[in-house]
């Protein structure tokens, strides 16, 4: 009996896998797998979130009215050129959606974000990866893996898994050599956490030009991963783009009233970042410590190297008997690492001692 046939290419997609969160034997887990806020969501987000449920029976607002808004005001945007969507995931897919398709490639770098190629395959695009120098995203690679086929970069600053990040002047030069016609995606779901001088989430680039998009996250800083809340700035006829494919009621009202407050309440993001600011550099200089390989993060995690694929598998196994879930980065071509995000202070110290047990052993 004949039976729908998918696309070609959908069978074929590796189905992204998230974070674990539980561990069979123990009641608490330090999850520290999936670079979620270290303080959890702001008070007045939950407070919010809780408000919002007794209108359940309404639909949300559509436009996302109250969290562009904010958004603008905090981070003195042009409201008009605001997205709010699904996760950033949503918005990227929606991109890849809108602008390539069978036939085109979707270009990014080696050890860049896994939600990149899924989308290009999921479009029937063919995602080609550059390679990276140091485990940082190359400009001079970008630019020679451009072919006519090209429509899309996706670069993600700073990078997951990698933790690193590319200055302005990297992003304007990359652009300044792409074909006017190829879109820039600058993925920053990272930026609350990043305070170089030399840095910029994307919307210099934004607003400069007529071909560049930047994304960012609430599964971050605000901590509400569960939520699915993210949002984009881009020029008029790419935001233009986004709101004719989009779904017209694609946040859910809870979400979007957390989101408002979680941005209004700017003491709490501070506070936030403060904790990050503490302890990245701490967890940082306590893995070099123990004769590991850290490599330079700006984010809220960061990457571990081990002396081989077979140590850093056996390392992840010991954390687990301890009741902590790391990252495991196999499938981001980096069997040797593991990548540990900057959680609560005793969750980190936890980890520490797992890891120096592990290595004494």
């Amino acid at each position: 009996m004949a039976t729908p046939t998918p696309r070609p290419g959908i069978l074929d997609l590796d189905v992204y896998v998230g974070g674990e969160s539980k561990l069979a034997g123990f009641a608490h887990v330090a999850k520290l797998s999936s670079n979620e806020g270290a303080l959890g969501p702001s008070p007045r987000a939950l407070a919010a979130y809780h408000a919002a449920g007794a209108d359940m029976h309404r639909y949300p607002d559509g436009s996302a009215k109250g969290v562009r808004q904010a958004l603008a005001l905090r981070y003195g945007l042009d409201v008009n050129k605001i997205v709010c969507g699904f996760g950033s995931d949503d918005l990227l897919q929606l991109l890849v959606r809108a602008y390539a398709g069978p036939g085109d490639e979707v270009l990014y770098s080696r050890h860049g974000f896994l939600i990149y190629p899924i989308a290009a395959k999921a479009c029937g695009a063919t995602p080609v990866a550059a390679e990276e120098v140091n485990l940082t995203a190359s400009v001079d690679h970008l630019l020679a893996a451009v072919t006519p086929r090209t429509r899309i970069v996706f670069l993600a600053n700073p990078n997951n898994p990698t933790g690193t990040y590319l200055p302005l002047s990297e992003l304007q030069r990359l652009r300044a050599g792409l074909p006017a016609d190829v879109l820039l995606v600058l993925d920053a779901a990272y930026a609350e956490f990043v305070d170089r001088p030399d840095y910029d989430p994307g919307i210099a680039l934004v607003e400069s030009t007529e071909n560049t998009v930047m994304t960012r996250t609430f599964s971050k800083l605000y901590a509400m991963g569960g939520l699915r809340l993210g949002w984009s700035y881009a020029p008029p006829a790419i935001t233009d783009v986004l709101n004719r494919i989009r779904g017209p009621f694609n946040v859910a009202s809870a979400a979007l009233a957390a989101g408002q407050a979680a941005v209004e309440d700017v003491a709490f993001c501070e506070a936030a970042k403060a904790h990050n600011d503490r302890w990245l550099p701490w967890l940082t200089a306590e893995l070099r410590g123990l004769g590991l390989e850290v490599v330079p993060s700006v984010a809220n995690f960061v990457l571990v190297r081990f002396a081989s694929p077979e140590q850093a598998a056996a390392a992840d196994a010991a954390l687990r008997a301890r009741g902590m879930i790391v990252r495991a980065m196999r499938s981001y071509g980096l069997p040797e690492a593991l990548r540990i995000t900057i959680g609560p202070e005793e969750d980190l110290r936890a980890c520490v001692e797992g890891l120096r047990a592990f290595l004494a052993a």
